[in-house]
């Protein structure tokens, strides 16, 4: 099997997928504690080990090797030791794989395994391990050695915060990086939302968004800006309020998030996608479904910081053909969706924040552990056997009284106006979401679907 190109035709890797259990198995039988720490997730969490898994260690073999290119893993960077050889595979959502030679353990024994967090010294303090934490604070990669077992053979759990890093090598800084940092992270926190016009806005974070990116590098300021946007996103979310202080309780953080989703008006999304690139996002799949749903999407990954983002708009069946992405959008009329919900409460980019936060978790875990805490999750809109996806119920925003002027002076009914004005609108909402076999993609069809049930028009009523 020749290795697979990145074509945006997701595939499923099962036996990839198999190979990878097995490996995790054969450790976590050799660390108790990582396995005690692995049934805490799931109680917890109502996550999985493998939604946090950043890398596995294993005892080199060339046969090895000759599996791993089959299945699609390329060679991909520099490793931390020298005596480590990184494979990573780019059509997936599998952990990094890195071959250790010279270890005395026979061929494919694992040796280590590393999740990432957001906050290595929060998971050190709250699990009560005292160690020491490789790298800066703040800067773009720090590493602890959370458990090790010693013996014949040297095994190591390495907890990992990522800044915009996608190697393994620990960063040390200078003052100045620390103060170029932080006084980013403030100005991204600190900027003004709401403007005159939405052109205004998109101008003033556009420049903001420059600034960054020349000062600290694409990468790292793409991981401020989504830091940032999440904490605004929690902010008024009661559902990421709860499944973030759950994953808090084991130090972990949002390190299981899976991408982050930017609703945007007609006339505002080429403005978003200019400053998404200018934090180093670049396009992948685009989803053309205005002749079934009357919307699209742009699919964008940050290659360095390893974050993806779902951006929406309202698409015409006659705008499908050509890269949307990049065109003018003249506003309609007629509001889809997605529309009608930067309408009411602003563009994602702006006001309004993210619409939703997917982050990875056992389904049948999460959605009993979360309605046991008061948040109810709509049926799932996806329930591929390597995609399963589901909202939490929506948020009811109130909508203010000029964005409600505007839409009755467009010509929206005065009885749907009302409605918003006395009940609100639905916001945001938390995701969850399951990929198996590896798959990156997502699913046009039960997106169609979430689309339609979270229409603001239905007051969230349609459920099911």
């Amino acid at each position: 099997m020749e290795k697979e190109e990145l074509d945006f035709a997701w595939r499923q890797h099962p036996q990839a997928e198999a190979f990878l259990a097995e490996l995790l198995s054969q450790y976590l039988r050799e660390m108790p504690s990582v396995a005690g720490f692995q049934e805490e997730l799931r109680r917890k969490t109502g996550t999985r080990l493998t939604d946090w898994l950043d890398h596995i260690v294993v005892a080199d073999d060339p046969a090895l090797r000759d599996r791993l290119e089959g299945w699609g893993f390329h060679l991909s960077g520099t490793a931390r030791r020298e005596d480590d050889t990184v494979y990573a595979h780019p059509g997936t959502v599998f952990p990094h794989v890195l071959l250790r030679r010279d270890t005395g353990a026979p061929a494919e024994t694992v040796l280590g395994a590393g999740i990432h967090v957001e906050n290595v010294s929060r998971f050190l303090m709250t699990h009560g391990i005292c160690a020491p934490v490789e790298g800066d604070p703040q800067s773009p990669l720090r590493v602890a050695a959370a458990w090790q077992a010693g013996g014949t053979i040297h095994r190591e759990f390495l907890i990992l915060e990522r800044r915009g890093s996608g190697g393994f090598d620990p960063v040390w800084t200078s003052p100045g990086d620390l103060k170029d940092y932080l006084e980013a992270m403030e100005s991204w926190s600190n900027r003004p939302r709401a403007f005159p016009s939405v052109e205004e806005g998109l101008t003033s974070t556009l420049g903001l968004a420059r600034t960054l990116a020349d000062k600290l590098g694409p990468a790292m300021a793409s991981w401020i800006v989504l830091e940032v946007e999440r904490t605004y996103w929690q902010s008024r979310n009661w559902a990421g309020m709860v499944q973030k202080a759950r994953q808090d309780s084991l130090g972990l953080g949002w390190g299981n998030h899976d991408h982050h989703t930017f609703r945007s008006s007609r006339e505002a999304f080429a403005g978003l996608i200019r400053i998404l690139e200018t934090l180093g996002f670049q396009s992948r799949e685009r989803f053309y479904a205005g002749a079934q749903a009357g919307w699209g999407a742009q699919v964008m990954d940050q290659p360095e910081s390893g974050l993806t983002i779902f951006a929406d708009v309202d698409l015409a069946p006659e705008e499908l053909v050509g890269d949307f992405s990049h065109m003018r959008l003249e506003p309609r009329r007629q509001l889809g969706t997605v529309g009608l919900w930067c309408a009411l409460h602003g563009e994602s980019i702006l006001e309004a924040g993210l619409h939703h936060l997917a982050g990875r978790m056992d389904p049948e875990l999460a959605v009993e552990q979360l309605a046991g805490k008061g948040v109810p999750t709509m049926p799932p809109f996806s329930t591929l056997s390597c995609l399963w996806q589901a909202f939490t119920r929506g948020e009811q925003w109130n909508v203010r009284e000029d964005s409600l002027a505007r839409l009755e002076k467009g010509g929206f009914a005065r009885d749907q106006v009302n409605r918003f004005r006395n009940e609100g609108a639905l916001g945001s909402h938390l995701e969850i979401i399951r990929r198996r076999d590896g798959y990156k993609g997502f699913n046009q069809q039960g997106v169609s679907d979430i689309i339609r049930r979270t229409d603001p028009r239905t007051g969230g009523e349609i459920l099911a």
